[in-house]
């Protein structure tokens, strides 16, 4: 397999190293030392990044996006992430959505809403999946039971539907303008055969922002609450065909999405690791004289290179398959889980070695960023996926 890069990507990766080191790296520690989650926001970070296509990096050509690769779509996460991780995710959660109104929705859909995505800098996407009580079991829900999953209830009136319950934890949700909202259509069967996805635009009658969650780490992506009371949403911003909506998925970018920013924690990690032992003396030598402090940053190097090589096989795999999920996409989720949370760990260790912990701002925001990837990507559910395709016989 051929590892090497185009100059076009090379060209988007260097634009987007030179806008995180001058742009996001400045004031990654500041946004996330903010109280207020909502003041965290930067909409003059947004629209700095869209001019330079950060924003459409994904949507396809002929609906004015750039069309990059999956290739080069991993390499600007990194890049991004390896300044503020939580920045990067903001953009690239865009990017899935994007692909999924080109590439699922109607000529009428793609018609009223790419064009105002494409021209306006401050116009993000989000989906409206999780519930206070549907979380995990949403992905993998219960093959029988009528209970499982989302219960944000859409009925219809017409030649409208409307909208009643809460979602969660929503990405974008005190920021995007247009959203995928999972809804149940059918409360009697399984949520497979019950379900309905929407194309629901912020300033829908009925729709409101409610709470903006106050996160450890991550604190510039907002994830908010959604508030749906008798929403009216047009019967033609139904997603496919009613009842069918859990087919309308985001394919397998999410896993690649989220270890491609993984990456981009570890290696800043791994380079302040050894920052701090080329330069920090204690006793009589440089902490990259001790042999503890010399194996935890092996180890560390180690593990980022592993999680760089498997990223970039899983995005080349992608690509040549036309975007599908491959069979290694939730590996690589799950093993991005543990490497993150591994490598940023390690640094702190390094960090503590003198045995003072006057820890580094950065330093402990790798590591409070690192901790949602056990809720995003490497939860029971995602290993239990795993265990599903292996071969026991």
């Amino acid at each position: 397999m051929n590892f090497s890069l185009t100059d076009q990507q090379k060209a988007w990766q260097l634009r987007a190293r030179e806008f995180a080191q001058q742009i996001l790296a400045p004031i990654s520690i500041s946004k996330d030392r903010i109280a207020d989650p909502r003041d965290t926001f930067d909409w003059e970070v947004i629209r700095k990044g869209g001019e330079l296509g950060f924003r459409t990096a994904a949507l396809p050509r002929e609906w004015g996006g750039h069309g990059v690769d999956l290739v080069t779509q991993a390499l600007i996460i990194t890049e991004l992430a390896k300044a503020d991780s939580a920045i990067s995710k903001t953009f690239s959660q865009c990017w899935k959505w994007s692909h999924l109104l080109a590439s699922h929705c109607s000529d009428d859909q793609k018609g009223r809403f790419l064009p105002d995505f494409v021209s306006d800098q401050t116009y993000l996407l989000g989906h409206a999946g999780t519930e206070p009580n549907a979380g995990s079991d949403h992905r993998m829900p219960p093959e029988e039971d009528p209970k499982a999953g989302w219960h944000l209830r859409a009925e219809r009136q017409g030649d409208e539907w409307i909208l009643n319950g809460e979602k969660c934890f929503i990405a974008n949700g005190a920021v995007a303008k247009l959203f995928f909202v999972s809804t149940r259509t059918n409360p009697n069967v399984r949520m497979q055969e019950g379900g309905t996805e929407f194309l629901v635009p912020i300033n829908t009658p009925g729709l409101r922002v409610g709470k903006v969650f106050n996160k450890n780490g991550w604190r510039f992506y907002q994830n908010a609450e959604l508030i749906f009371e008798n929403a009216r949403v047009p019967h033609a911003n139904v997603v496919g065909e009613v009842n069918e909506g859990y087919k309308t998925r985001g394919g397998g970018f999410g896993d690649l999405e989220l270890s491609a920013n993984a990456l981009g924690i570890c290696e800043a990690a791994l380079e302040m690791a050894m920052e701090h032992a080329r330069t920090r003396w204690h006793g009589s030598r440089y902490f990259k004289e001790n042999q503890k402090v010399q194996l935890m940053v092996s180890e560390m190097h180690m593990f980022t290179e592993a999680l760089r090589s498997f990223v970039m096989r899983v995005a080349s795999e992608s690509d040549v398959l036309a975007g599908k999920h491959t069979p290694n996409n939730v590996l690589l989720a799950n093993f991005a889980t543990d490497v993150v949370q591994r490598v940023t760990a390690l640094n702190i260790e390094v960090h503590a070695a003198a045995g003072a912990y006057m820890m580094p701002a950065r330093a402990d925001k790798l590591a409070r960023d690192a901790s949602i990837w056990t809720h995003l990507a490497g939860d029971s559910v995602q290993r239990m996926k795993v265990v599903r395709r292996m071969k026991w016989d």
